[in-house]
């Protein structure tokens, strides 16, 4: 099972590029074929297209900061992190359940607010 200081390193790189605005290294973090779903959009976002507009529209279009307040292993490639969202929408606490391939790519976020 993979620790909790592996799990929050690749939960803070997803947060590192994200709040950088920087869309590719978002991108990079990813498989081609992963999925955000996200109901508090109303929206399912396949692939790298899906998830390029997701972080364009959500993260840089509305200048979202995300601060990590805790990480849970919640299995060999999984994780819970819950997370401070601010930016021009206001402030959302949220969760993002992250599964990642053996390779530490992100395969799918299952997303939401609190």
């Amino acid at each position: 099972m993979a620790s909790e200081t592996t799990m929050r390193a690749r939960v803070n790189a997803l947060i590192s590029a994200t709040n950088a605005f920087d869309v590719e290294a978002a991108l990079a973090l990813f498989t081609p074929r992963a999925v955000i779903d996200d109901p508090s959009t109303g929206e399912r976002f396949d692939h790298h297209a899906g998830i390029r507009d997701y972080v364009e529209r959500f993260f840089v279009g509305y200048h979202t900061v995300t601060r990590l307040l805790s990480v849970e292993v919640l299995g060999e490639n999984r994780a819970r992190a819950r997370v401070d969202f601010t930016g021009d929408f206001g402030h959302e606490i949220g969760r993002l359940d992250i599964t990642f391939n053996p390779e530490g790519l992100i395969v799918r976020i299952d997303a939401d607010l609190e």
